[in-house]
């Protein structure tokens, strides 16, 4: 199969990343996580602009620097990081011959953020999601979530609700 990527240079993408198997461990190691973020970050420079880590999911924008468009191998990094301490899950010798250790789903969801209405429909979609899969009634209450952040920005009154209007974004 043949999976073509769409690199733009300093652009805005709005990613899906999954567990292998939908396996409910995010929350549970989010300190690894956060830890595998930050690395990256260091390392390879980009912003987050809104994040929800789920426990079997996350979703995140973010904003590349201008001259770099490689957001591959960021996820890489933060996927080995992240994965590095915890135990190998029953995978195939094709994910071990590639140093995979069956903890994430192979690939990821990307898309390049056209214009600010695009952006702002992925924003509400990410600060929605918990609310979505039912784990809350409302964005405010999520914990694993960029909302409050985006309240501090001057992007949502604390008492904003997001209506479920997302046809065509996300991936799940």
């Amino acid at each position: 199969m043949e999976y073509r990527r769409f690199y733009q240079s300093g652009a805005r993408y709005f990613f899906t990343v999954l567990t292998a198997n939908r396996k409910p461990l995010l929350i549970d190691n989010i300190v690894r996580l956060r830890v595998a973020f930050k690395m990256c970050v260091t390392r390879y420079p980009f912003e987050i602009e809104a994040m929800v880590v789920l426990p079997d999911h996350l979703h995140t924008i973010w904003r590349l620097p201008e001259g770099d468009a490689d957001f591959s191998k960021r996820w890489m990094v933060i996927k080995r990081k992240f994965s590095s301490a915890l135990p190998q899950e029953a995978t195939s010798p094709s994910k071990i011959n590639k140093r995979e250790k069956g903890i994430w789903q192979r690939r990821f969801w990307e898309h390049c953020i056209r214009n600010e209405d695009d952006w702002r429909r992925h924003i509400d979609y990410i600060h929605y999601n918990p609310v979505k899969h039912g784990y809350v009634d409302t964005p405010q209450e999520w914990e694993y979530s960029s909302f409050r952040q985006a309240v501090d920005k001057g992007w949502y009154l604390p008492s904003t609700v997001i209506i479920d209007d997302f046809d065509g974004v996300g991936s799940e």
